[in-house]
């Protein structure tokens, strides 16, 4: 095989790239200076040109259709992206492992190490366990040097990301407590899919703004064991999402107790800059984040505050979910796994108004 030094461009595909995370790979993947889209999959749209479901993609794709999915469609490609609903992945992966270099899962799939904790939190057994080990976690800011080079990415989830983004810093630095850690986060209706539901309707949605999944979200361990790895401590979170009128964006509002006497909010956000010091996409200052700041980019936007008067640490983080919190954080992985810069294709900059 020709030595990835001596070729300009790699051949990714996409597996499922008619939902709202594989047309925003389209769109990306268009610009990327090394990659160039071989194969985009939608078995319920095969044969639909791309144009005809999402117009915005007419100037590059022009008459290009989706294709059906095989696994034999895969051979030879350098990168697959796989951007299915929960548990298609664990049918698909087993298949096309061995005959691409690297696989980028964007679904919650092989995210959790401990298989017995997919029965609790999505309702059924895992189908490929044995996998588990095998994936490493796709969250570049934390878990750079594990992507590096890896033929598995589990890639984070949008709410998770969030969260650890805020939390993950000053549970690092022992300035909060592991215990008790409190997560409100409002969330854009994209984050649910393409496919129509009947929470996620125009009137339904519209003017409204819900809490769901109350104390049994799906990211909740996710969150954990994230914090878990990087830190050695055994967070404990209390996380609650919110759905809001929006298209896209997440807003993470994080609780803490503090672990430390005399924190100051100089102290914990000079925390964060430290953590964060060689992640290109992480914007952390005193003003509170939006999630237009960072709308169609993959940037983070984060800040946090202590306060005297409750003894509460608060940590906010704010991310585009269909960017930094999926399709930007696969390319961001994939450039790590093939080894070219993780910023490359990417922009740390929001699109506005």
């Amino acid at each position: 095989m020709q030595s990835r030094e001596s070729r300009p461009h790699l051949r990714v595909g996409i597996v499922g790239a008619s939902g709202y995370t594989g047309t925003e790979l389209l769109r990306l993947l268009a610009g990327h200076p090394n990659f160039e889209v071989a194969l985009a999959t939608g078995d319920s749209k095969a044969g639909t040109p791309i144009a005809d479901l999402y117009p915005s993609l007419a100037g590059v794709y022009g008459t290009q259709e989706y294709d059906a999915f095989t696994p034999e469609a895969v051979d030879g490609l350098d990168v697959v992206f796989c951007g299915l609903p929960h548990g298609v992945s664990q049918g698909v992966i087993p298949s096309i492992r061995g005959r691409v270099d690297h696989i980028v899962d964007l679904g919650s799939d092989f995210r959790l190490k401990d298989a017995s904790l997919y029965p609790a939190w999505y309702g059924s057994e895992h189908s490929c366990p044995e996998l588990l080990a095998d994936f490493v976690y796709g969250l570049p800011e934390l878990f750079r040097a594990d992507i590096e080079g890896a033929e598995l990415v589990a890639a984070t989830g949008c709410n998770a990301a969030a969260a650890v983004f805020g939390l993950a810093p000053l549970l690092a630095a022992g300035m909060i407590e592991p215990n008790g850690l409190i997560v409100n986060l409002v969330t854009g209706v994209s984050g649910a899919g393409r496919p129509p539901k009947e929470n996620t309707t125009f009137c339904t949605v519209d003017e409204d703004i819900t809490a769901y999944a109350l104390l049994s979200h799906r990211h909740t361990p996710e969150i954990e064991q994230a914090l878990r790895q990087k830190t050695g401590q055994d967070a404990n979170i209390l996380f609650t999402p919110h759905l809001a009128p929006l298209n896209r964006g997440i807003l993470a509002t994080c609780y803490g107790r503090p672990a430390q006497d005399g924190l100051t909010t100089d102290l914990v956000l000079d925390a964060m800059r430290a953590f964060y010091v060689d992640s290109p996409f992480m914007v952390i200052g005193d003003r509170s984040p939006s999630t237009k700041a960072t709308l169609g980019s993959n940037s983070v936007h984060l800040t946090a505050r202590v306060d005297p008067r409750t003894g509460l640490v608060m940590m906010i983080a704010t991310l585009d979910n269909l960017m930094k919190g999926a399709s930007g954080m696969a390319i961001q992985c994939a450039n790590l796994a093939v080894g070219i810069p993780e910023a490359t294709g990417l922009s740390s900059i929001g699109v506005y108004p």
